[in-house]
């Protein structure tokens, strides 16, 4: 299976929901502006496509030389443990550079994973909760 990575090919709002159901990761898929605006204020997004199915997508906020925030790392259900998740985490890293850190919210069900991918779990973090 070859799966093509790319930093243009923008999947639609309805593609996006979709993988992300399917990934069982946790966003607001019931609110189709809400996704859309996501994506659109976000300044680094990988794709991961099996001819026209999109099977993986990382999401990103960076400044380009101090802190990337990887929001969103979504991988279809069927294409887990191809290193599919691996690759786009891989990308988002060699796009910021060296100069940047890349950290990031882990859904519960991926605390195991990401030690695994190379990050390292942090103790110095705080959070306001969203409201809605």
């Amino acid at each position: 299976m070859d799966i093509e990575y790319s930093f243009n090919k923008r999947p639609t709002t309805d593609q996006i929901i979709e993988l992300y159901d399917n990934a069982g990761l946790p966003r607001p898929t019931n609110d189709k502006e809400r996704m859309e605006q996501m994506f659109e204020n976000s300044n680094l997004i990988i794709t991961a496509w099996d001819n026209e199915l999109l099977v993986g997508v990382s999401r990103s906020i960076t400044d380009w030389v101090w802190a990337c925030y990887l929001s969103d790392l979504a991988v279809r259900g069927d294409y887990k443990k191809m290193g599919i998740g691996r690759k786009l985490i891989s990308l988002t890293k060699e796009k910021v550079g060296n100069q940047s850190m890349v950290l990031l919210l882990s859904v519960p069900t991926a605390i195991e994973y990401y030690p695994k991918v190379g990050f390292k779990k942090q103790e110095s973090s705080f959070i306001i909760e969203r409201e809605q």
